[in-house]
Order: C-alpha cells, then sequence, then structure tokens
C-alpha cells in the first residue's frame, strides 16, 4: 500500500466495480478502496446502481486504511455538504403556555403527603360502614 493515502485526504477515483454493498473505487494504479452503500450520500440508498456505474470518476475522503489487510475505506458522502432540512432552517419558538392561577380554596387543599393521610385511611377502613361481617 502507498504512504501517500492519508485517512482524511480528499482524493479523485473511478468507479471499477457495483456489488449491492458498495462501490469499489480505484485511488491509483495500485490501490483501491471501497464505499459502503452508507456512505455514498445523505440518506437512504436503495439501490447504488441508482447513484453510481461504473467508470464514473467520483471524489472522496479516505476514512480507514488498514495496511495489513490492504483495505481502505472511503466515502462519497462525506465530500458532500448535508441538505439543509427545511424544517431546521426555520426554528420554532416554543409556545408559551400560561399558568393557571390557583385559588386559595385550591391552594390548601393541594396535594397530601401520605403520612398526612394514612391515619384518615385507617380510620376509614376500620370503620363499621365499610367493614361488614
Amino acid at each position: 500500500m502507498s504512504e501517500k493515502i492519508e485517512v482524511g485526504s480528499v482524493v479523485t477515483g473511478k468507479v471499477t466495480g457495483l456489488q449491492p454493498y458498495g462501490a469499489f473505487i480505484a485511488l491509483d494504479e495500485t490501490n483501491q478502496g471501497l464505499v459502503h452503500i452508507s456512505e455514498i450520500t445523505h440518506g437512504f440508498v436503495k439501490d447504488i446502481h441508482n447513484h453510481l456505474k461504473v467508470g464514473d470518476e467520483v471524489k472522496v475522503k479516505v476514512l480507514s486504511v488498514d495496511e495489513e489487510a490492504g483495505k481502505i475505506g472511503l466515502s462519497i458522502r462525506a465530500t458532500e455538504e448535508p441538505p439543509v432540512n427545511p424544517i431546521e432552517k426555520v426554528k420554532k419558538q416554543p409556545r408559551k403556555r400560561p399558568v393557571p392561577i390557583k385559588t386559595e380554596s385550591e391552594m390548601e387543599q393541594g396535594f397530601n403527603t401520605l403520612k398526612d393521610k394514612l391515619q384518615e385511611w385507617i380510620d376509614q377502613s376500620q370503620s363499621d360502614e365499610l367493614i361488614k361481617k
């Protein structure tokens, strides 16, 4: 493998083969890399043949170089600007919801802790009306 191919560099290559999982790209006379189908373009790619054909010249970014295995991982997507999402373009302000105003009687009633209610529940459960023998 040549030393001139470094991770992060952007080079031009030629598509030499297409498989359902990606495209093989010849970077020079001796080096070839693979663009995985997920790295073809932004968004979902169902069929790689709709985006590339053998002989196309493409600009690719080198993602990884494994000299022992002789593999070079490439990306076409990394050389393109991501599409602008129209929803993100117009940032919506969160709606402010009015806070309900509580009356004094509602505030007094409010939330009671279990400790406050426990004795009341014990008394209710022992009352003659609830216990039918």
